[in-house]
C-alpha cells in the first residue's frame, strides 16, 4: 500500500508560495505543488484562473461561515473533496457499465480490500 506514496515525485509534495489578490488585498498562499495542480484543474473546469477560483472560494466561505481559521487547510480539503467526487463518479459509471472491479473501499468486504485506482486512496484518507 505504501508503494503509491513512496513512488510519488517529491516535487508533488514540495511547498510553493503564490501571491493572490483577494478583495484587493495581496496575500500569500503556501500549498503543495499537487494541490496547486488540482486547483488549476478545478479552475479550468469552471472556466476560471486559479487565482479567480481561490478568490471565489474565499468569498463564498466567508459569506457562509463569516470567518475562516486556516484558509490553506480549507484549500487542501477542497482538493481532496474534488478528488473524492471524481472517484465516486468513476465508481458510479463503472457500476452502470457492469464493472465491479472499481467498487469503493466501503463496499468491499473487509478482508479483501484492494485499491482499483489512485483516487480510492483519497477516499480512504478522508473517511
Amino acid at each position: 500500500m505504501c508503494e503509491i506514496y513512496l513512488k510519488a515525485d517529491p516535487i508533488q509534495y514540495e511547498l510553493r508560495t503564490r501571491s493572490i489578490r483577494i478583495h484587493g488585498v495581496v496575500t500569500s498562499v503556501r500549498l503543495e505543488n499537487l494541490c496547486w495542480d488540482i486547483l488549476a484543474r478545478i479552475a479550468r473546469k469552471d472556466d476560471m484562473t486559479t487565482n479567480q477560483l481561490i478568490s471565489r472560494l474565499y468569498s463564498e466561505v466567508i459569506q457562509q461561515q463569516g470567518k475562516i481559521g486556516n484558509f490553506c487547510a480549507f484549500l487542501r480539503v477542497s482538493c481532496m473533496r474534488y478528488l473524492s467526487s471524481v472517484a465516486l463518479q468513476q465508481d458510479k459509471e463503472s457500476l452502470l457499465l457492469g464493472r465491479t472491479d472499481t467498487v469503493t473501499l466501503a463496499e468491499q468486504p473487509k478482508g479483501r480490500r484492494k485499491l482499483a485506482q489512485p483516487e480510492a486512496l483519497v477516499l480512504q484518507m478522508i473517511r
